[in-house]
């Protein structure tokens, strides 16, 4: 299996004046995330508004950011769904177009029963010879991966790991004691990388990357050589712009944080709308005191 990398940043999809998809700069923003500190990307995921993009365009941002990425860093295609027939087509389409792996929401809405989660990740992982990380985000889709399931689910071959978004350290720790030393646990949350790292984890499928992809590799390799101080330095550091970055939903703040700095892709698509003048302002001062932008009353 190809090594995904330990930080991987949950790329926002770039759309253009008018709402559509723009690919010229989703392959710029994927460059530039790989220049600064990112190992892979994860294309139209949860931050990536997967939600209200089309079929076609998930697959033209696959192609565009595998194209960019190319001997760079991994291409992980987010194709998880609440239909597990149209989440496996859109799997291997993903695997045609060069994709290193596949990250699968929990289906969402429909709140299947364990023996359905077990049974939709199992059918999809049979769909593909693609490595797959799991997602557990029951905030977003009202269903949780129990620790008994992730156990069976972590012997199916291609199954490696699991992106976890429970915001839960006790539930992260139940998944890393039932899951093989080689399963890769990433956490999902940017302010528990740390905590995570130290039960075991393996790395963050983060947003904060996005503007401060350096700090988050430098704090990830801190751990890994067991400079912990260190570590907590640059976590504390990053304290504040972890939380601002979802002080409205994301991805909306990290859009923002990127225009700020310089790289615009663009709005959201409704039901998300823009920050607030407040939230901006209040994004605006985080980013300062981190020295990512000007002064705020310049931004």
């Amino acid at each position: 299996m190809k090594t995904f990398g330990r930080v991987l940043t949950a790329m926002a999809t770039p759309f253009d004046a008018e709402g559509c998809v723009d690919i010229p700069q989703a392959k710029r923003l994927a460059m530039h995330l790989l220049d600064h500190g990112s190992d892979g990307i994860v294309v139209v995921g949860t931050t990536g508004e997967s939600p209200t993009l089309t079929h076609d365009e998930k697959l033209a941002m696959f192609g565009a950011v595998v194209e960019a990425a190319r001997g760079k860093g991994t291409v992980i295609a987010g194709t998880g769904s609440n239909d597990t027939a149209a989440t496996a087509v859109l799997t291997r389409e993903a695997e045609q177009l060069g994709c290193d792996g596949i990250l699968l929401i929990s289906p969402y809405y429909n709140k299947p029963s364990q023996e359905g989660l077990y049974r939709h990740f199992r059918t999809v992982a049979e769909s593909t010879r693609l490595p797959i990380i799991l997602y557990n985000h029951p905030p977003r889709t009202g269903v949780a991966i129990a620790p008994e399931t992730l156990r069976r689910l972590a012997q199916v071959s291609n199954i490696v790991g699991l992106k976890d978004s429970s915001a839960s350290l006790d539930v992260a720790s139940d998944f890393r004691k039932v899951t093989p030393e080689s399963f890769l646990l990433y956490s999902g949350n940017d302010s528990l990388t740390l905590p995570m790292l130290a039960i075991g984890g393996y790395g963050v499928i983060s947003v904060a990357a996005h503007v401060v992809g350096n700090e988050m590799q430098a704090m990830v390799n801190a751990t890994l050589r067991g400079d912990w101080e260190e570590a907590r330095r640059i976590h504390f550091r990053l304290w504040d712009l972890f939380n601002g970055l979802f002080l409205a939903p994301s991805p909306a703040p990290v859009k923002e944080a990127l225009s700020m700095m310089g790289l615009p892709v663009g709005g959201l698509r409704l039901p998300l709308v823009e920050l607030s003048a407040d939230e901006r302002r209040r994004l605006a001062g985080m980013m300062h005191d981190l020295g990512l932008v000007k002064a705020p009353a310049e931004v």
